[in-house]
């Protein structure tokens, strides 16, 4: 009776090891589904589009610097204002000028008395010579002599003119007609020649700055014809041409600067340091093709590219290999391999297997029916 009993007591565990073994396996067996983000082909139009980030610049726009040195006493403008050619932007002390010039001055008057005083002495030796009274050589003594003076008067007058011009430099001025973009030095500064005190921006038209990369030189040209996207107002498109393209790459960025001119009617609405997107349409192969989002991409099974495909009637995966043209930024062109109605995941391809039973779903989470959607497309195609 005691071998019968601890029997049971064995057997009671071992039999509810094999229950909890059996429902483990069943629950393993069938799998919810996994909700994937899909997506239908689209038309090629995105795909031949490159976007490049820029700058709203002015087409001529120059640093203001002094021509000569000296402390920054006034600046009668600020950053933002606009300014007429010709307007006095800033002014140097003109202590330093002031003196130079009147220095040039007295030198022109005291050449100018030797001159005189040359010429008289070569008159009253002409009357003396043609009475014989000197010889010829003190003649042309004094004629060497009335030349040197006069020399030296026209040195005397170069001089002051000079010496006028740098007080003239003492103040800085327009140069056409613009507006401040910056503003780079303080009253009471000591400045040097050549240094910047203020950025113009002048009023001959705006354009937008971006930088070319070494992969997409080729698919730019003068003269093509672009769209702009103010991010203030992405909205409207505004039309330009690429009009500059730097022969040069910047040797640290590696990347081409080129300049996109704004239409003349279109150049009003648009302000000096806005950022703004420039739309380059590329030509050529993948220009017309089918294009799905660039995370769709997976490696081929045999090689090349794939892209998850949901069948509608089953709602599983299959793997379908495709020609895939230029990358583009967001998109990238099919050649072939894909049809217009068939549902792509464009999401977390890498966790995914062929045959795997998936739920579709949109970029709202909601879910997509592709069975009455695609039974529709036909129908829409009929």
């Amino acid at each position: 009776m005691q071998t019968t009993h601890r029997s049971s007591l064995w057997a009671l565990p071992l039999a509810l090891a094999a229950l909890l073994s059996a429902c483990g396996d069943s629950g393993g067996t069938a799998q919810a589904s996994r909700p994937v983000l899909v997506e239908q082909p689209r038309g090629g139009s995105d795909a031949a589009v490159v976007t490049y980030a820029g700058e709203i610049r002015a087409r001529e726009e120059s640093p203001l610097a002094f021509r000569i040195g000296g402390n920054l006493v006034r600046r009668h403008v600020d950053a933002g204002e606009r300014v007429r050619k010709g307007q006095v932007l800033a002014e140097l002390d003109p202590g330093d000028q002031r003196l130079q010039a009147e220095a040039a001055r007295a030198q022109l008057a005291a050449a100018e008395a030797e001159l005189g005083r040359a010429g008289a002495d070569r008159t009253r030796f002409q009357a003396l010579l043609r009475e014989r009274l000197v010889s010829r050589s003190a003649m042309d003594a004094q004629d060497a002599a009335w030349r040197a003076a006069d020399e030296q008067a026209r040195a005397a007058r170069a001089q002051l003119d000079v010496a006028r011009n740098q007080a003239g430099y003492a103040q800085l001025r327009a140069p056409f007609d613009g507006v401040v973009a910056s503003r780079l030095a303080e009253a009471g500064q000591v400045v040097a020649a050549g240094q910047a005190v203020y950025t113009l921006a002048g009023d001959g038209g705006r354009e937008v700055a971006i930088a070319l990369p070494e992969s997409r030189i080729g698919d730019s040209s003068l003269g093509q014809a672009v769209e702009v996207e103010l991010w203030s107002g992405p909205e409207r498109r505004l039309r330009g041409r690429i009009r500059e393209i730097a022969a040069a790459a910047d040797p640290q960025a590696r990347t081409f600067a080129a300049r996109v001119a704004l239409d003349a009617d279109v150049a009003d609405e648009v302000a000096l340091g806005q950022s703004a997107r420039v739309h380059v349409r590329q030509e050529g192969v993948g220009a017309g093709a089918l294009t799905v989002p660039r995370t769709a991409l997976q490696p081929g099974p045999s090689g090349g590219h794939a892209v998850w495909v949901v069948e509608p009637a089953s709602a599983t995966l299959r793997l379908a290999p495709v020609e895939p043209g230029r990358l583009g930024q967001e998109r990238v062109p099919v050649l072939s391999g894909l049809e217009p109605d068939d549902w792509v995941v464009t999401a977390g391809g890498h966790l995914l297997r062929e045959g795997q039973a998936v739920t579709p779903v949109d970029r709202d989470n909601r879910p997509v029916a592709l069975a009455t959607t695609a039974r529709a497309s036909v129908e829409r195609s009929r």
